[in-house]
């Protein structure tokens, strides 16, 4: 097989899998405004939730050590 004839098959193939891959992607059922909104704000307010307790975490552990080794 010449070096041409591989670098069609090659490309055929790399367009076969965009082309899948775009079909595949008009199955899905996206979300609406409202939804994407509502999971946008949940998401949002557990990353709050989770930073301050790691943030409190951290301050509890830091105080900690700063009175063992005082």
């Amino acid at each position: 097989m010449s070096f041409l004839a591989r670098m069609r098959q090659g490309f055929g193939n790399t367009f076969s899998y965009f082309t899948d891959s775009w079909s595949e992607l008009k199955k899905v059922k996206w979300p609406s405004r409202k939804e994407l909104t509502s999971y946008t704000l949940v998401v949002l307010f557990t990353v709050a939730l989770v930073t301050i307790y790691f943030y409190v975490l951290d301050l509890g552990i830091s105080e900690l050590l700063r009175l063992v080794f005082k």
